[in-house]
């Protein structure tokens, strides 16, 4: 019994150290940098059925970095309201979840009652999106981001 208990370690072991066992740091790790947000996605539960581009002037940047923190700041140019936030964020294969901290006024109304926000996430190599469920777990809207750096 001893042995197989010794067996069962060192196979676990070197099946770490070899690479083979899964990362569940790969997408946390491949959001770290700067991102524009590109457009919206709109979805009839499952399946895309409008794109929404940005509009000419408005920007919305998130950083992540590799310690799990991030920021992010909106510029409307047609709206005098500021946002931007400040907090966490963890991310799996398939879920973003971002905590946010402290903000603009504008965004502390929203911290004060929602303070987690999830999402499920697709990563490309340049782009990613966040995609907002329901409670039921339907698709609703995605906000899709480039890379920056």
């Amino acid at each position: 019994m001893k042995k197989l208990f010794g067996i069962l370690v060192l196979v676990m072991f070197l099946v770490s150290a070899t690479g083979m066992a899964p990362d569940r740091d790969d997408n946390k790790q491949a959001l770290v940098g700067t991102w524009e947000l590109v457009s919206f996605y709109m979805y009839d539960g499952t399946d895309v059925i409008d794109t929404v581009p940005t509009t000419e002037g408005y920007r919305q940047i998130k950083m992540y970095n590799e310690k799990g923190n991030i920021m992010w700041t909106r510029y409307v140019p047609k709206d005098s309201v500021e946002w931007f936030g400040y907090g966490t964020y963890s991310a799996t294969e398939n879920t973003l979840t971002e905590k946010l901290e402290y903000g603009s006024a504008s965004m502390m109304k929203i911290i004060d009652t929602l303070r987690v926000f999830q999402f499920e996430l697709q990563v490309q190599e340049n782009a990613f999106s966040q995609i907002t469920l329901d409670e039921e777990g339907n698709r609703i809207s995605s906000e899709n981001y480039k890379r920056l750096n």
